[in-house]
């Protein structure tokens, strides 16, 4: 007997894998612009929020992997 995909389920993770990729983009993208202003004021703060999509990146790709997989299995 074989078990259908549950297509809720897939269509959240593919939510979370088009949210992972467009961190994936942002996130380099902003951490290049705060190196690239290293004296400017708010250098750290930029380069806070870059490593913060950077990281939201990772954890969307994991989350959305693992939606994908338990709407499968």
């Amino acid at each position: 007997m074989t078990k259908k995909t549950d297509k809720e389920l897939l269509s959240k993770g593919l939510r979370f894998m088009f949210g992972s990729l467009l961190c994936m983009f942002a996130g380099p993208t902003v951490i290049h612009s705060a190196f690239k202003n290293q004296q400017h004021p708010l250098y750290m703060p930029v380069l806070i929020i870059g490593l913060l999509i950077a990281a939201a990146a990772i954890f969307l790709a994991f989350k959305g992997i693992r939606k994908i997989m338990d709407s499968i299995f």
